[in-house]
């Protein structure tokens, strides 16, 4: 399955849709496309996860990365309406709280306290 990449200027957010498999053989696309806003200066950066149906140990380290960048540029990257299957691979690998996730991309984008696993 193929990635698609989308991105919305909310205010001072970049909300960047992702959708399909988030996989070796996808995240250069995505990590390209972070590279991209972060070189244009937008380092504050939701992620919506939404339709992005798998997601594997490159794909996490992608937004790793994502969020080292962001905070070097001063900057914050938060995760958004991930799938359950998507949730529970952050929550055993222990992301979930590094990387800010929230239930939808409203709260993602307003910075709203409650995280996804609650």
């Amino acid at each position: 399955m193929s990635l698609t990449v989308h991105t919305q200027q909310r205010g001072d957010v970049v909300v960047v849709s992702v959708a399909g498999e988030l996989d070796m053989a996808t995240a250069p696309q995505l990590q390209d496309q972070i590279t991209d806003l972060l070189d244009k200066g937008r380092s504050r950066l939701v992620f919506d996860l939404s339709d992005v149906s798998f997601c594997d140990s490159t794909g996490l380290s992608v937004f790793v990365r994502a969020k080292n960048s962001s905070d070097e540029a001063g900057g914050v990257v938060r995760l958004a309406a991930p799938q359950r299957g998507v949730l529970r691979i952050l929550e055993v690998s222990g992301l979930v709280e590094v990387l800010h996730t929230y239930p939808t991309v409203e709260q993602a984008v307003a910075g709203d306290p409650t995280p996804a696993s609650s």
